[in-house]
């Protein structure tokens, strides 16, 4: 069947060529109607659905890769149109908050319009309402089982922050509670000399967690693609990509210079996504990444969890197409079940 798709972007014109865009590639090769918007297109109004200030591909525009996509989506010809959003069948939250800088507003306009479109009977991915609880991703980690963890605390109190760098052996990593996306990450050991400061620093902007410093990150982190609560699997390949940092750099961010790699599924990892999954599940969790570093899980990704543009680097299919046949599907189960399921349960069938 075909279908009427919206991605919620940061915004459109600074947009980048990442997994967002791939997903739309596919879905428009696809045959189905794309629309994108960034989280500034909303409007609402109490005597009517929420409508959307979308751009569109033009359906017949030839687009063989994502970069030619993003090209023509950002070009004179995309069409803008003011659309009801009753009139679409799935809304895919897919903007990043840690990338809003100073724009504080947007930071959750996402989820927050994205649960009244829910409201409206429009299937929302990931969940709305999971996403809202799970928006502080780095506390709905906490809320994960402590033995596959590192030891952490939350405060945004210096003297239990400086206990915890002493039993640690003077050794910790320091970052914002929310936010992120590798910075104003700090690893903090016996030589740093500015401990105070930085503990100043983060604390005046919120809650800042101190985590236990693992060494095995020397070897980078490894990003494990979740859908539906299984790992992505296809052609006997798993959605497995291992983010190696750069020289003397202990944060694996692909933007901060982190090269890509593969790696296998250890059981170590599996053990992890055992005791992910069914809380996902419940929740309504889609699409989401989990950061592995040997045996412990060190950050969950429910908001954009990307990675997937660097696959073909390191001989991957580019699960694209497997993200949206799932998609698919939920539809038809949505349509067969004729509005017997709620969102949070179609978000994750199979």
């Amino acid at each position: 069947m075909q279908m009427k798709i919206c991605f919620v972007l940061n915004d459109i014109e600074n947009e980048s060529s990442g997994t967002s865009v791939a997903l739309m590639t596919m879905a428009h090769q696809r045959g189905h109607e794309v629309f994108a918007m960034g989280v500034g297109d909303f409007t609402f109004h109490h005597d009517a659905p929420i409508s959307i200030n979308a751009t569109q591909v033009p359906k017949d525009t030839k687009t063989k890769s994502p970069s030619k996509y993003l090209e023509a989506l950002q070009g004179s010809k995309a069409r803008k149109k003011k659309i009801d959003s009753t009139s679409l069948d799935v809304v895919f939250i897919r903007n990043n908050p840690t990338e809003e800088k100073g724009r504080q507003w947007a930071e959750q306009a996402g989820v927050a319009f994205g649960r009244m479109v829910q409201q409206q009977g429009v299937m929302v991915l990931n969940d709305a309402y999971a996403l809202s609880h799970a928006f502080i991703d780095k506390l709905y980690f906490e809320e994960l089982p402590q033995e596959i963890k590192p030891d952490s605390i939350i405060t945004r109190d210096k003297d239990q922050l400086l206990d915890f760098w002493e039993k640690q052996n003077k050794k910790m990593v320091l970052k914002p509670l929310e936010g992120s996306g590798g910075q104003d990450v700090f690893l903090i050991d016996k030589n740093e000399k500015n401990v105070n400061q930085i503990i100043d620093h983060l604390s005046s902007q919120g809650y800042v967690i101190a985590q236990e410093f693992l060494p095995a990150v020397k070897d980078g982190d490894v990003r494990v693609l979740l859908l539906n609560g299984k790992v992505m699997e296809k052609d006997g390949k798993k959605a497995i990509i291992r983010r190696v940092s750069g020289e003397g750099e202990f944060r694996s961010n692909f933007k901060l210079g982190a090269t890509a790699d593969s790696s296998d599924l250890t059981p170590a990892m599996q053990k992890i996504v055992n005791l992910t999954a069914p809380k996902l599940i419940r929740d309504g969790l889609f699409f989401v990444g989990l950061d592995i570093v040997k045996d412990k899980l060190i950050e969950i990704n429910v908001l954009s969890p990307g990675g997937m543009e660097r696959f073909k680097d390191i001989g991957l299919p580019p699960f694209t197409d497997y993200v949206i046949e799932a998609i698919e599907r939920k539809l038809e189960y949505k349509k067969q079940y004729a509005g017997t399921l709620s969102n949070r349960t179609l978000a994750t069938m199979d």
